[in-house]
């Protein structure tokens, strides 16, 4: 006499136990991955945004935020949020202060509005704290929405286009002309030849998908650098490691969330929050469409989970002295090595956790080496143009205008702004007010009193 068969169901529990725990919170076997395949896949990514470590510290030192509290800053924000964005959403997404908000921190909010770093912390605070209202009400989906394709693409492109430009200030291959407003630099100077050593190398390791390839062309300049004798090389094993962890005592807590109300940012808020939005979100539905993890009706698993830990994130990020937090795009290597689940950004957190050792090391590291990483930004970005329509002229202006006032003015909100309501004024001009979503008219008045602001 035969056994009777065993449900399915009992199937399932008996398959699960099996599994073990780590294979049950991470549904590595329903994903089709392993604790091998995600381990893999974690260190790819960690590979291809291990530059972050040595960029954004860079870029926040230049906001007059002390040196070693930016780095700590930069890896603890990294390491704790991207574990609370693997735990609570299982997204196969490591995140970190972006480099287009962090430019955005320093160079217009800090350098531009002549706030202290204090007080734009205290503004990246309270775009968290909207951040997190927005996405738990769904406001944010309808606000994405409510913008125009077109629109979206432009402020990436823009964003790209201004982080170039940084990029090449830094390296010194564009500087100051008071005849041309600017010019190129002295080629004959060995920092700029070093940079444009770094810029060759670093496009060279992307055009052949080197794992890595950013960091490497970074630690190719800077010890090209060291051995002609132009910068100081490290001189014993304690400028190279140290078990001494970098402080987080002068970032922690320093935000000053009362200044940042008392000096009006509203628009400086609004164009945090504006700039979060689209590129996360975008980033994140990306990844998700890259690693399978998009359903027959086009629905994310756990992608509200996703965008609430990014939100909270920020917040989190802003009390220790980091910006406003961003999915990298470069999680996709670690997607395309088979990462599928949030254990995948675990180990990148460990890793990263790793670089602290090394934190000494990152101080050698001159600004020209890390220059051509912020211009291979630009060509990254570039990309999204490909999405603009341009048979509405109507579409076009505030397109142009978008992308080529945000390095112009120095300022990204400065280009939203004039995107934004020169969009909304041309559709309604034009007879063409149904192309408008009523959320566009809220936005442009938000970037219309941040005109009027100028002149008060």
């Amino acid at each position: 006499m035969s056994l009777p068969h065993k449900s399915l169901e009992e199937k399932k529990q008996m398959l699960a136990k099996k599994r073990g725990p780590i294979d049950h919170f991470f549904k590595l076997t329903e994903r089709g991955t392993d604790v091998k395949t995600e381990l893999i896949a974690g260190l790819t990514t960690f590979m291809s945004i291990s530059y972050i470590v040595i960029v954004i510290p860079s870029i926040l030192s230049e906001a007059g935020m002390p040196a070693e509290a930016a780095l700590a800053a930069t890896i603890y924000v990294s390491v704790i949020c991207t574990l609370v964005f693997a735990l609570w959403s299982n997204f196969p997404a490591a995140v970190a202060p972006g480099i287009g908000l962090v430019s955005f921190f320093t160079y217009t909010v800090v350098i531009g509005q002549g706030l202290t770093w204090q007080t734009a912390l205290g503004a990246v605070f309270i775009s968290g704290i909207i951040f997190t209202i927005l996405t738990v009400t769904g406001l944010r989906k309808k606000i994405i929405d409510a913008i125009p394709e077109s629109m979206k693409s432009a402020i990436t492109v823009g964003i790209g286009l201004f982080i170039s430009f940084l990029g090449f200030k830094n390296a010194g291959i564009i500087v100051a002309n008071e005849a041309t407003i600017v010019s190129i630099g002295n080629l004959a100077n060995p920092g700029v030849l070093l940079a444009c050593f770094g810029l060759i190398a670093a496009a060279y390791f992307t055009a052949k998908n080197i794992k890595g390839g950013l960091l490497y062309a970074i630690l190719a300049t800077t010890a090209l650098s060291m051995i002609i004798g132009y910068e100081k090389a490290p001189s014993s094993f304690n400028d190279i490691v140290s078990f001494q962890l970098p402080s987080l005592s002068e970032t922690f807590m320093a935000m000053d969330i009362k200044s940042a109300f008392g000096y009006g940012i509203l628009t400086i808020i609004f164009s945090f929050t504006i700039v979060e939005l689209f590129d996360n979100t975008a980033t994140l539905i990306g990844l998700a469409k890259k690693g399978g993890l998009v359903d027959k009706e086009g629905n994310i698993e756990k992608i509200d989970r996703a965008l609430q830990a990014d939100a909270v994130g920020t917040m989190l990020s802003a009390t220790m002295g980091g910006t406003a937090l961003n999915a990298y795009a470069e999680n996709a290597t670690g997607v395309a090595a088979g990462g599928r689940t949030g254990l995948k950004a675990i180990f990148v957190a460990l890793f990263l956790a790793l670089a602290l050792v090394f934190a000494p090391l990152i101080g050698f590291i001159p600004t020209f080496a890390t220059a051509p990483i912020l211009i291979l930004v630009g060509a990254f970005m570039i990309s999204e143009i490909r999405n603009i329509s341009f048979d509405d002229f109507t579409t076009v202006v505030p397109v142009f205008l978008t992308i080529i006032l945000m390095p112009l003015t120095f300022s990204i909100a400065e280009g939203l702004a004039f995107g934004f309501v020169s969009f909304t004024l041309l559709k309604l001009l034009t007879g063409k007010r149904d192309e408008l979503h009523w959320m566009m008219y809220i936005i442009s008045l938000a970037f219309a009193i941040h005109f009027a602001s100028n002149f008060m």
